[in-house]
């Protein structure tokens, strides 16, 4: 249904890595913007000084832009520090209205006077009409009675009684504000009419709830996700857990893939559909739909989808998003080795087999190096001497001379039969010189990779292999 009045806001602070839970509540901020022709806000929660650094707001935005989340998708970005004085006047204004009050307890007071010191403040300052002053907090007065109801899109409605919530610090001493006053004074300014965001936050919720309220506006749509978590079903954490957007990115999952799996984490489109582009689950995402309970982010599954995506470029794409790492830096062939056609001879198989672009590089490195990088565990898997000398050296022999031509079928037909002359089936009689040629025990289909190589090259490794073995 369209409503170009809806605004959601998408609000990180630039505190560190883009964890792939901001990214979650980016793109449901993102869908519900787009489905109804409203408008998506980037604000950019830049309060805390000491650890929000320029270089990750840049890294934020990076992050969006590789996600599809372009600067024509979205207003801003906005800087929460651009807001303080509309901050401050929000703060006077609930002390000018008797709305909040100045504290001058320590915690350690507060504990004294509790028999069970993890209860909150006990509101001793209420009544003793405190100005501003050094040591001096301001805190909001929650209203007796109670509950406040948060009326919930995902969650349903939810109560928190008001002798549970202490009255909560709004303003330090210094005068600067809390998150929890700053962030109801940017969506009042910014006209936010949805705050979708991860479940961490709704316990915050009752409090910026009463302080819209306070303010005298009709608080928003309230929306909180499920919150990630890991196999154990631990939260996710970035101390523990492979959460930033950065570290996907660079591995080689593509954003389609990150797009479509972060969707589905708590929602589902139905009919059993799970790889679906973002543009057709835009009319079919409903908030009401999504799952509260926690989502497991499961890297397997990830993996398998991004494979799936892979399958379906064209080869001419998948080659042109395999080139940043067969052209970076860190690969070991030199420039000058690498060759764009045999790439292309072996991209459609290679493209059949890898789960992130960054596998493209071990798959390929024979192709473009001088002598192959042995794998150890797959040579002393493979290399065994009395099954891996006489194959190595039956292989030489077939293929040295009786093989008609130097394509995939002769080729597997010599070693099949040089495999049979030995007892061997296929598979492991082809494991040795699978080694010997590539390095590893796993890779590309072999004899289309032999075909590539060339028969000199070939044979030069097979020698070499075999002079390894015999030593």
């Amino acid at each position: 249904m369209s409503d170009t009045s809806i605004r959601t806001r998408f609000a990180p602070s630039p505190t560190g890595m883009f964890h792939v839970g901001n990214a979650r509540s980016l793109l449901l901020n993102w869908v519900v913007a787009r489905q109804s022709g409203g408008t998506m806000v980037l604000r950019i929660e830049d309060t805390d000084a000491v650890r929000s650094r320029p270089e990750w707001t840049e890294g934020i935005l990076q992050a969006m832009a590789w996600l599809g989340v372009d600067s024509g998708e979205y207003e801003g970005p906005y800087s929460q520090t651009d807001y303080l004085d509309k901050h401050t006047e929000a703060a006077q204004r609930l002390v000018k209205e008797g709305l909040a009050y100045y504290c001058d307890c320590a915690r350690e007071q507060v504990q004294q006077r509790r028999e069970n010191p993890n209860l909150g403040y006990d509101g001793f300052c209420r009544d003793r009409s405190l100005e501003a002053g050094p040591s001096r907090a301001l805190r909001f007065r929650v209203p007796e009675g109670g509950p406040t109801v948060v009326e919930d899109r995902i969650r349903g409605r939810v109560e928190f009684p008001h002798d549970a919530l202490e009255d909560f610090v709004v303003a330090r001493a210094d005068g600067s504000p809390l998150f929890v006053l700053a962030n109801v004074v940017d969506d009042v300014e910014m006209g936010i009419t949805h705050a979708i965001r991860g479940e961490e936050h709704l316990s915050n919720t009752p409090k910026q709830q009463l302080l819209w309220e306070a303010l005298g506006h009709t608080p928003p749509v309230w929306a909180h996700a499920p919150v990630l978590v890991n196999e154990k079903r631990q939260k996710l954490s970035k101390r523990r857990d492979k959460v930033a957007m950065e570290s996907y990115q660079a591995e080689g999952f593509l954003p389609e893939t990150m797009v479509n799996y972060l969707m589905l984490l708590g929602w589902s489109p139905g009919n059993d559909r799970e790889i679906m582009p973002f543009e057709e689950m835009v009319p079919l995402f409903d908030l009401a739909d999504v799952n509260s309970s926690p989502a497991f982010f499961d890297e397997k599954k990830l993996r398998a989808f991004n494979g799936e995506y892979i399958r379906a470029l064209s080869t001419e794409e998948f080659m042109k998003r395999c080139t940043p790492y067969l052209r970076a830096e860190s690969v070991p062939w030199s420039a000058a080795d690498y060759d764009e056609a045999v790439f292309a001879a072996i991209a459609p198989l290679a493209q059949s087999r890898i789960a992130v672009l960054s596998e493209i590089v071990p798959n390929v490195d024979f192709l473009f190096l001088d002598e192959p990088v042995f794998d150890d565990k797959s040579w002393s898997k493979a290399m065994k001497p009395e099954v891996a000398e006489p194959m190595l050296t039956a292989a030489l022999e077939r293929f040295s001379d009786p093989v008609p031509a130097w394509e995939a079928e002769p080729l597997k037909g010599a070693l099949e039969e040089a495999g049979a002359a030995q007892g061997l089936k296929l598979g492991k009689a082809q494991a040795p010189v699978r080694v010997a040629v590539t390095g590893r025990t796993v890779g590309l289909p072999l004899f289309e990779s032999l075909e590539l190589l060339g028969r000199e090259r070939t044979l030069e490794r097979l020698r070499a292999a075999l002079a390894k073995l015999t030593a």
